[in-house]
């Protein structure tokens, strides 16, 4: 478990220094999927109209509920590394 954490870590701090930015919709997965590594199962409501982007992330992180935390780091990890090239 520390060794997918370590990569974890420095795959948080990679995704600061992408070559360019990523789209929206990898842009949500990619907190979604922190969110999930890092919190767990989303809680609370979702977020009003007025809040499309509370909205957006609220939706995407909860589209993986029940996914194990180890999952989602090495999902991230993945996802983070394909981005670098």
């Amino acid at each position: 478990m520390s060794e997918l954490k370590a990569k974890f870590e420095k795959a948080v701090a990679d995704s600061k220094n992408l070559a360019e930015r990523p789209d929206n919709a990898t842009l949500l997965k990619i907190y979604a999927l922190y969110k999930q590594a890092t919190v767990g199962d989303v809680e609370g409501k979702r977020p009003g109209f007025t809040d499309m982007v509370g909205r957006a992330k609220w939706d995407a992180w909860n589209e993986l509920k029940g996914l194990a935390k180890e999952d989602a780091m090495q999902q991230y990890v993945d996802l983070i590394d394909e981005l670098k090239g």
